[in-house]
């Protein structure tokens, strides 16, 4: 591995990849550092310490994986590269329901550029309205400067902290368009990348400023230590098999004869993932499941300013679901597990489509053993892809619930639990995956030996004027 490090820095393109798309996240976290104008920001953390174990925490937390937690912070790039990246979600589910948005993807290059164009605008939209939703939550709660509170000086903090939201919304599209123009690997999903694992640190100094070998009350022993570290290898491991798992379906290639040649016959195989749908489940459910959970609390918070004067029964049921809806109930746990099979089955119907892909084998002159091209093909294809998401939405559920599971269990924050599943660890493991995979890429194609490959002296041709040095 280390000899494949090395590579990485002999091929003067790649090298020159790799220091664009590190300045580019430099670039990016340099943001976090300013602030929005007349925010107080010591009320701010302590209005955002407070909210840890509420709902409207719950949302925070959420919206942090995909801010590295700069809403508590109130910085230029408070809304990060979510509202891109929901634009992008957006379009892409139009795009399977709308005629023209279909017709308009498959014009090639100029249909996508059209595309592109309109994300750019949604993200705009998005942007606006996240951004005053923020603005108008840090003017509720009394987290702004006294002068910038009525009047004009509220006007003009509204003003510019949307510009500011807006604006640093907008750059970080910009930048992770450049990244993937100019650098390595997918932009925006570097930048959420780079987001989570900045919190890694944090955590990592919370488990050695509260380790005690003993393990004393409200410290960590040697067995938790031990027990932490092997959980986020195992469950690091597992986000790798579910990302790479595949269930590879036989394809048989048609023989053609053209004169006295033979031209096909070739045997290779279709490709289907177990995880169809990436991160996109878990992301939805957590989403969707936030929303109860601000109802709940907001009825609980009623009932216990109108305690006596609701019916008992009435009373009863909102502090029941109250208090089994939060994160760490066991109904919010069943309707979780519940909404990513959901999702994962949503998911998968969306971007996967049998009939589709059966019109293609059978285009291109390619059958599956034992299979009719055309509706048989497809049936088949459903029911495999049925199959195996059922266990890859089972995989996604175990890893979602585990930081839960071992917050609550062994009294341990969730601000370090959080490494050990859900969005952020597959977020992280899918992206850093595919970043390997396009650096190997890039270094075979040169002949030089890459992470995975094995084999070979390591050091490519010397070809002047070829790229290689």
């Amino acid at each position: 591995m280390f000899q494949a490090f090395l590579n990485m820095w002999r091929v003067k393109e790649l090298r020159n990849k790799l220091l664009f798309t590190l300045a580019m996240i430099a670039i990016y976290r340099i943001g976090f550092f300013i602030p929005l104008p007349a925010v107080n920001q010591a009320m701010l953390e302590k209005f955002a310490s407070n909210l840890n174990s509420s709902a409207f925490g719950n949302v925070l937390q959420f919206v942090g994986i995909f801010t590295g937690g700069s809403l508590s912070q109130s910085t230029i790039f408070g809304l990060g590269i979510m509202p891109y990246i929901s634009a992008s979600i957006i379009l892409q589910l139009l795009t399977t329901v709308v005629p023209s948005l279909q017709a308009l993807q498959k014009e090639g290059p100029a249909g996508q550029q059209k595309i592109i164009e309109w994300t750019r605008y949604i993200t705009v939209g998005l942007c606006l309205v996240q951004g005053g939703f923020w603005l108008r939550v840090m003017q509720s709660q009394n987290l702004v400067e006294p002068a910038y509170t009525t009047g004009s000086g509220l006007i003009l903090f509204l003003i510019c902290g949307l510009t500011g939201l807006t604006a640093g919304g907008v750059f970080l599209m910009w930048v992770g368009e450049q990244i993937d123009k100019y650098g390595i690997g997918n932009g925006a999903s570097l930048i959420i990348t780079a987001g989570i694992i900045h919190r890694m640190p944090g955590a990592v100094t919370t488990v050695a400023e509260n380790f005690d070998v003993q393990g004393g009350p409200g410290k960590f022993g040697i067995d938790t230590v031990i027990f932490l570290t092997a959980s986020f290898i195992f469950v690091v491991a597992g986000a790798i098999v579910i990302t790479q798992g595949q269930r590879r379906i036989p394809i048989q290639q048609a023989k053609h004869t053209r004169g006295r040649r033979v031209y096909g016959g070739q045997k290779t195989y279709l490709p289907l993932r177990v995880n169809h749908g990436g991160v996109m489940p878990i992301i939805f459910a957590s989403a969707l499941m936030l929303f109860p959970s601000i109802l709940l609390g907001w009825l609980s918070s009623a009932a216990n300013a109108n305690l006596g004067s609701w019916p008992t029964w009435l009373t009863d049921s909102v502090f029941f679901f109250d208090r089994n809806f939060r994160s760490q109930g066991y109904l919010y746990i069943v309707f979780y597990v519940g909404m990513i099979y959901f999702f994962a089955y949503f998911w998968t119907t969306v971007q996967f489509q049998p009939k589709e892909v059966a019109t293609q084998l059978r285009d291109h002159g390619s059958f599956i053993p034992g299979l009719r091209p055309g509706p048989r093909t497809a049936e088949y294809l459903e029911v495999v892809m049925e199959r195996i998401t059922y266990v890859g939405a089972g995989f996604l559920s175990i890893i979602a619930i585990i930081p839960t599971i071992v917050s609550t269990a062994m009294n341990i924050p969730f601000m370090i639990t959080q490494f050990l599943g859900g969005t952020g660890v597959l977020i992280v493991v899918s992206v850093m995956l595919d970043f390997v995979q396009r650096i190997e890429a890039n270094l075979m194609m040169r002949n030089y030996q890459g992470f995975l490959s094995s084999g070979g002296s390591g050091k490519g041709p010397r070809i002047r004027g070829g790229g290689m040095m």
